[in-house]
């Protein structure tokens, strides 16, 4: 099949559990032998590349702004598809998705699927009329397209209730990999053990500020690392600085590219990782931080629990810096709980997020939805022979 891939900055991947997400897919999808095309905007990917790891890059440019770079970058995506002879168009994110109606009005033999990551419109970041067409977007998403993946059991239960539409289920996954030695973490005063670990984009609805309000108070020897950059929220960054600036145990590393050995040494050498996120869809930094056997401790959001559930991770209620100060200090001081758990939660993730089966099942679905097509088109040679 000639699949492609709109909405997502690029690959590979930088920044972004969406972006981790089409990388991963795309790439097992060729593996299969697919024709895998991921468009691209140039401020994220160089356009010099082409292809990566067996998958074309198309990039086009956008229109570099908050509120416009995602949709821009989506409009002109979808046009250029139109004439791909693409059996599939698959938009990730319910913005992208308002657009999913083009291809099914103008490119009748293509197949249109829509994964729905997140409730974007819950995201801090987001002003009155961009919540607003996020919400269109929502709609878009379970009423254009062929078929919808929800990439949660909350997300799936959620779209049943209020839109009465049946959806996939097909989650984020994670990779097993190796665990790198600390070396590059020594640059930032780090060692094995001795820091606490937030790995995300600095977005308010990530909770970072809880999390340093609540450091601020504890009590421990161990480091804070505020690992990530903004994402159009410099005043928010600023924000977090300044909630930082008495304390020197917090470190803010910048950025981090997902996948590169400072990533992985971050993950494999931290006592603890805390997400303390407002909403989410299904974050695929706890399962990552689950893959190294990491103990995570969480807000208690459904999307999170729901990647915790069984008793593979800690939780503290959402947006209370007092109660998350009190589940750092006693995971701190109960090492073989949170090794015990962690090693329970590497194990969860390996059967239950493998990416192996996760590209299989996005397969099988493509196949379904194609073979109706290819089995209707059939049908109606029948009827005029038979006529």
């Amino acid at each position: 099949m000639k699949i492609a891939f709109i909405g997502q900055k690029g690959i590979p991947m930088k920044f972004g559990g969406v972006e981790k997400h089409v990388e991963r897919l795309s790439v097992g999808l060729a593996e299969l032998g697919h024709e895998v095309f991921v468009y691209t905007r140039p401020w994220y990917t160089s356009p010099k590349l082409r292809k990566y790891r067996g998958v074309n890059l198309i990039s086009l440019n956008s229109w570099h702004r908050k509120n416009f770079d995602t949709i821009t970058h989506t409009w002109r995506a979808t046009w250029h598809a139109l004439s791909r002879g693409y059996d599939v168009i698959h938009y990730h994110g319910v913005g992208p998705a308002l657009l999913s109606f083009i291809p099914r009005l103008f490119c009748r033999k293509t197949r249109v699927v829509v994964t729905f990551h997140c409730l974007d419109r819950e995201h801090a970041k987001w002003g009155i009329l961009a919540k607003f067409f996020l919400r269109l977007g929502e709609w878009s998403a379970v009423y254009f397209p062929h078929e919808t993946i929800t990439v949660s059991k909350n997300l799936q239960h959620y779209v049943s209730k209020k839109y009465h539409v049946r959806t996939f289920y097909i989650p984020n996954g994670v990779d097993l990999v190796e665990k790198k030695s600390a070396r590059e973490i020594k640059n930032f005063g780090l060692q094995k053990n001795n820091y606490i670990l937030f790995l995300s984009r600095l977005i308010k609805h990530k909770g970072a500020h809880y999390l340093i309000q609540a450091f601020n108070s504890l009590k421990t020897d161990q480091k804070l690392v505020i690992a990530g950059a903004s994402s159009f929220t410099d005043k928010y960054v600023d924000e977090l600085q300044t909630l930082a600036k008495h304390n020197p145990n917090i470190i803010f590393t910048g950025n981090i590219k997902g996948d590169s050995r400072l990533w992985n040494e971050l993950f494999a050498n931290a006592s603890l990782f805390v997400h303390p996120s407002e909403s989410e869809g299904l974050p695929i930094v706890i399962l990552e931080a689950m893959s190294f056997g990491l103990p995570v401790l969480a807000s208690d959001i459904k999307e999170n629990m729901e990647a915790l559930h069984g008793g593979f991770g800690f939780s503290f209620k959402n947006k209370n810096a007092h109660d998350l100060r009190e589940k750092m200090e006693y995971l701190l001081h109960n090492p073989k709980l949170c090794q015990e758990v962690g090693a329970s939660a590497r194990q969860h993730v390996s059967k239950n997020y493998n990416w192996s089966n996760i590209v299989k099942s996005v397969d099988a679905l493509y196949r379904e939805i194609c073979f109706e097509k290819k089995a209707l088109r059939s049908l109606k040679v029948k009827k005029q022979l038979s006529n």
